[in-house]
């Protein structure tokens, strides 16, 4: 009779290996928040091409990277230069520890 439980994964590594270095080569998407609008329902039914929608941020504070829901990172925004001109960067300023995991 065959014992399914043979099967199973085996604890401390044996069985399939997909070391820490198996998922460095999977894209991730980061999410830029600039900041956040809190209109109300009418103004938001309101809004219309050309309409102006006031963030919680200026200008010069930083953007925050998410991954998810967890924040990785803060930067300020930059204009690229050269043939990447008009094209939007984030220059990182502070960076969170994920050596804990991610």
């Amino acid at each position: 009779m065959h014992d399914p439980t043979t099967d199973a994964p085996k604890p401390n590594g044996a069985g399939l290996n997909l070391g820490a270095g198996a998922f460095t080569q999977v894209p991730i998407e980061i999410v830029i928040s600039v900041g956040r609008a809190r209109p109300t329902v009418r103004e938001l039914l309101r809004l219309q091409r050309d309409s102006v929608l006031p963030l919680d941020r200026r200008i010069e504070d930083p953007v925050e990277l998410f991954v998810g829901d967890r924040l990785i990172a803060r930067g300020v925004l930059e204009e690229l230069d050269g043939e990447q001109a008009g094209q939007m960067a984030v220059r990182l300023t502070d960076v969170a520890d994920l050596s804990d995991g991610f």
